[in-house]
Formats: C-alpha cells, structure tokens, sequence
C-alpha cells in the first residue's frame, strides 16, 4: 500500500508532467503559426499507398526534367547511372545517358588528368566546378545537391511539388531584393531560383502533355526515388515479413494451445488421508 506522502507525490509529478507537455505543445504551435512559409499540402501519390510502387513511366519522365531543367543548376553526386537500370532506363540507354558526359579522370601514365566518356559508374555530373563558382552564378546563393532533397525538406516530394509551382506576386508591402522571387513555400518568402517550371518549356518522350504540374509531378517523383531508391524492394520485403509473421504468429498459437492443453485441462482431486 501507498502512504500518504507517496500518493501525493506521484500526483504532482503527474500534473507537473501534464502542465509541461502542454505548454511545449502550445508553444510549438504558436511558432509553426509564426513562421512566415505556407505548409505545402498533402498530395495524392502513386506510391504513398501502403503497398503502392512508384509510377515507373513518371520516375523516366522526371528524369528528363531533371537532365533539360534541373541539371542547369543542381547537382546530384551521389546518383548514379547504373541506379536507373530497371527503374526508368536499359541497360544501353543508362550507358547511352552516361556516355553524354566527360569525367574528368586520371592520372595517366604521364600523370597527366585526362577527360573521357562517362561510365554507368559514374555519378550525375556537377554543373560548377565548386561552391564558390555556383554562388558567383546564383547571385551569392548556393543551389543545393537534390540527390535527398525530399528526404532533407519536412513534407518531401509535397514540398518540392508545391515550391516549383508555387511562384506569384509577392503580397503588398513585400518587396524583393534584385535576384530574389516571391514563393510562399519558402522560408521567408523571398528565393534565388527564378521559376523554371512551365507549361510547354519541354517536351516528354512518351508523348505526355508537358503541362507545369505534369512536369512538376513527374521531377517531384524522380526526386523522390533518387533519396530511396529502395522504397520499392522495402515494401516487397515488408510485405513478405507481414506473411512470414502472420504464419509464425499462427503456428505459435496453435503450439501453445497444445502445449498447456493438458496442464490447462487437469484436476486436482485432495484425498484426505485416512486417520489410523
């Protein structure tokens, strides 16, 4: 049994608990509320199903927004060519996409640096040399590597989605400096990416309408595959486990019914010795 002073020991600290967590709630709320970025919304994905598989034909489609838009500005170093066989490319057209660009490679026997072809081993190349060089072209901003973007931004593929066709006029009294942009997903409003999406600005090889949000729906998605490119094969094997376990769960109930049904079964009869 409790004492007195335990009772009303624990009851403080249960209301010193309570009075905490909800004031880190509130106040939590009040500085979502502060920030001065429009949340992006919650958009219906092929793959956000519980044992949805990404759209393939989209992920080929987003990687040509990516190679004709995005590739202008954005790096993604730790994609490579080979990650795209049997996703959105063959095998020949991964090598194909690869043998577009030179690498810089070497020493050679001289020790000389020398440039060749690309190699499905080799990643997506750079478009600046260093961060020093894409700042001096981006008007001091740097663009960031995209190969986890949506991993790294809170909302992901909803967030990349909303921020590439979420340009307008900046509200009144809201002035942008020279080389920024209004975007209200943007923290603070003001960006140094110009707008890149448009209706028509290219043309897809399957013959897709190449409207903004058909663009921005396929690059989000690609985008996406590039940070898990194993999302497919961890709902397979998730769902594998989901059987595997059920089966075992089944199996271990039975035996356990089995197992104590002669314990859970048996009498226990008292026999009163007999007085001599």
């Amino acid at each position: 049994t409790w004492t007195k002073s335990q009772k009303t020991i624990c009851t403080t600290a249960g209301i010193l608990t309570g009075g905490a967590a909800a004031l880190w709630y509130a106040l939590d709320r009040s500085v979502q509320a502060a920030d001065l970025v429009l949340h992006p919304p919650e958009m219906s994905w092929p793959h956000s199903g519980l044992l949805s598989s990404f759209d393939h034909a989209s992920l080929r489609r987003g990687y040509e927004v990516y190679k004709q838009v995005c590739a202008a500005c954005h790096s993604m170093q730790y994609v490579r060519y080979r990650e795209l066989i049997g996703v959105t490319h063959t095998e020949e057209e991964a090598k194909a996409e690869a043998a577009e660009i030179m690498v810089e490679d070497g020493p050679d026997d001289t020790g000389s640096m020398f440039k060749r072809p690309g190699k499905i081993a080799d990643s997506f190349p750079s478009p600046y040399p260093n961060e020093n060089a894409a700042r001096a072209a981006n008007n001091g901003a740097y663009p960031p590597d995209l190969s986890y973007i949506t991993s790294a931004r809170h909302g992901g593929e909803d967030y990349v989605f909303s921020l590439l066709t979420g340009y307008c006029d900046p509200p009144a009294g809201v002035v942008m400096q020279e080389g920024q942009h209004y975007n209200p997903y943007f923290m603070g409003g003001a960006i140094g990416m110009a707008q890149a999406i448009y209706n028509e600005v290219l043309e897809f090889s399957d013959g897709t309408p190449p409207s903004a949000s058909q663009i921005a729906k396929d690059v989000s998605a690609f985008l996406k595959w590039c940070a898990e490119p194993e999302h497919d094969e961890r709902k397979r094997m998730g769902l594998k486990a989901l059987l595997m376990l059920t089966v075992a769960t089944a199996i271990s109930l039975y035996w356990k019914r089995h197992a104590w049904s002669s314990v859970k079964t048996q009498k226990i009869m008292y026999v009163p010795r007999k007085k001599l």
